[in-house]
């Protein structure tokens, strides 16, 4: 009868190891990859913007930042950046904006999920510079 009580609280017991583990992994994988590393803004004019993928679709979009300063004599390299959109609205936005100057305010997380987009910026605002 000794035995069958220990059996019962130690069975308890791992289950509640078991229970604990799950619930300090989920809660870790929840602040990996929704951790905002660094949050701001970037200006530059809109060259793409698209929906892509196999399987999950994700908008996905191109930022010309700038290049190299007016070196005469020289081509100019710009800067692209690229960045993912997560929300409908800004999308929309974002759609009708391509050629235009904008300013796009994002966060970057630490790490993406595949249905959240291909890179780790999301932009989650936007305005259009004059």
């Amino acid at each position: 009868m000794v035995d069958a009580t220990v059996k019962k609280s130690s069975g308890k017991k791992w289950l509640f190891i078991l229970l604990a583990v799950v619930i300090a992994g989920l809660g870790i994988t929840y602040l990996i990859f929704n951790y905002t590393y660094s949050e701001g803004s970037r200006a530059g004019v809109l060259i793409k913007f698209s929906k892509k993928g196999y399987v999950f679709k994700t908008y996905e979009g191109e930022l010309n930042i700038g290049g190299m300063g007016n070196i005469p004599n020289t081509a100019q390299v710009n800067s692209i950046w690229v960045f993912s959109v997560r929300d409908n609205s800004v999308a929309d936005s974002l759609m009708k904006l391509e050629g235009k100057k904008v300013s796009l305010h994002y966060k970057e997380v630490v790490k993406n999920l595949v249905w959240d987009g291909e890179t780790k910026y999301f932009v989650d605002g936007v305005r259009v510079i004059e």
